[in-house]
């Protein structure tokens, strides 16, 4: 059985007790990870703020140059921690190498390049701006994206200056344990980071709520980031929120259709649709519908449910036996509510594992639930609009604003209904991911960012010096 990482090496966990971890592709126990208590959360903090003010001291160019090696151990070792997240998360192993994986290695590089370049003085009028490390950060990651969602924080974090301590998922919580490794290996000193596994009720309640702790960075539902922020606002600690999304994929009558459909279908099936900006409401002109159903339902017939390491594999499990019934329940209520299911459904496409079959909805009304409510599997709605501001009215009448996307006959007009979303981060015709780029939600899709030097400047105070 796994340990903590405290004040720089392993330690049990004063519980005794331990979270089984399972292959969501076989339903079998991998590991066993401890689950931690209040104690350990006291103790891991304790240990960050003592390092606090010596790693806080530390020159923005030697911190950045650890985190450049931590960024070069983790490519070296990219095979073997992309067959964890496979294994315990159940992504496909090519996008669990370069998604899973090799995105979070140029997040770490560039983080050590903003680390190098950090400006912490500026002049303004009488006065010198100091930017300065916020203290201790307790970061919360999901296990939809394991290791990428973890480097987003801690390594903006350790380039801010700040010690972390670090709550994974339960549920996918290995890569987790590679990152410390990671950092420990890269000669991290004891105490600047720590992770301590174990359930939100417990330690993530406990971390949220520490008297020492400065800032909480989370990821993951919305109801859950209440409950964050609730706790957290008891000692006024700063909050950055990740949260849910339901994102609209918007196609102009001008776009090229064919081309927006299959790159729509793919963008809200990526990680079995287990991706919180996934484009899973796509919004088609009424002239348009029934040929882009066609085409959506076609594509969505290419995504080849399997195990994570066989040849052709497009959609791996979902994370869990929950996880796999939530989606269920959504495929129900959506048919129950008037929704007409053209392809996938509610059958278990393998004999074990917790797989769904890529599922595409015809008929979705704004205001269903599942063209309202966050689902968090390979489940897509088409719903149809008759003007561009029609499409853009249900594009913004979610709850949520994380993500979206515009598809249109020119980039001009693209980028001009992009403006009118109410989101966070807008693809134009097919505009690539950029981890470089700051990423966060309007609404209840969170508050803060994270990436870019946005997500860096989460973990930095301001203060004025007036001379």
């Amino acid at each position: 059985m796994r340990h903590l990482y405290v004040n720089g090496s392993w330690t049990p966990s004063t519980s005794g007790e331990v979270v089984d971890v399972i292959n969501p592709a076989t339903e079998e126990v991998i590991d066993q990870v401890p689950a931690g208590t209040p104690s350990d959360v006291a103790a891991a903090v304790d240990a960050a703020h003592a390092a606090f003010i010596p790693w806080s001291a530390t020159s923005p160019a030697d911190r950045g140059k650890l985190l450049a090696d931590a960024a070069a151990l983790l490519r070296e070792r990219a095979d073997q921690i992309a067959t964890t997240i496979a294994t315990d998360m159940g992504a496909p192993y090519s996008l669990a190498l370069k998604v899973q994986t090799l995105m979070p290695a140029g997040v770490l590089e560039s983080c050590a390049d903003m680390a190098e370049g950090l400006v912490a003085e500026s002049r303004v009028g009488n006065s010198l701006i100091l930017r300065e490390p916020a203290g201790v950060v307790g970061a919360i990651t999901p296990w939809n994206y394991p290791l990428h969602q973890a480097v987003c924080k801690v390594a903006a974090a350790l380039a801010a200056g700040c010690t972390v301590v670090l709550k994974p998922s339960e549920v996918a919580p290995l890569a987790a344990y590679a990152l410390a490794d990671v950092l420990h290996d890269a000669g991290l000193p004891a105490g600047v980071f720590n992770l301590i596994s174990g359930y939100g009720p417990v330690v993530g309640e406990a971390l949220a709520g520490h008297p020492l702790v400065d800032v909480v960075s989370f990821t993951g539902s919305t109801r859950a980031g209440r409950r964050v922020a609730a706790l957290a606002a008891e000692s006024v600690k700063r909050v950055a929120l990740e949260l849910g999304g339901k994102s609209a994929n918007i196609i102009l009558p001008d776009a090229d259709l064919e081309k927006a459909v299959a790159s729509g279908v793919s963008h809200a099936y990526v990680n079995s649709g287990q991706t919180c900006s996934a484009l899973t409401r796509m919004l088609v002109h009424w002239d348009q519908y029934d040929d882009a159903v066609a085409l959506a339902v076609a594509a969505a017939r290419t995504f080849t449910v399997g195990d994570p390491f066989a040849e052709g594999t497009r959609l791996g499990p979902l994370v869990s036996a929950a996880q796999r019934d939530r989606v269920i329940r959504y495929i129900n209520t959506g048919q129950e509510e008037g929704a007409r299911l053209v392809t996938g459904g509610t059958d278990y496409p393998l004999e074990r594992g917790y797989y769904v079959e890529p599922t595409v909805f015809a008929g979705v009304a704004p205001g269903m639930t599942i063209e309202q409510e966050e689902i968090f599997g390979p489940v897509l709605s088409i719903v149809p609009f008759g003007s561009e501001d029609e499409a853009v009215a249900i594009a913004n009448g979610t709850p949520y604003g994380l993500a979206g996307a515009v598809w249109a006959g020119s980039e001009e007009r693209a980028v001009s209904v992009a403006r009118r979303l109410r989101t966070g981060q807008v693809s134009i015709n097919g505009g690539r991911f950029n981890a470089l780029a700051p990423f966060g939600g309007y609404k209840q899709s969170g508050i803060g960012r994270e990436l870019g030097e946005p997500g860096l400047a989460e973990f930095l105070e301001i203060k004025a010096l007036q001379l």
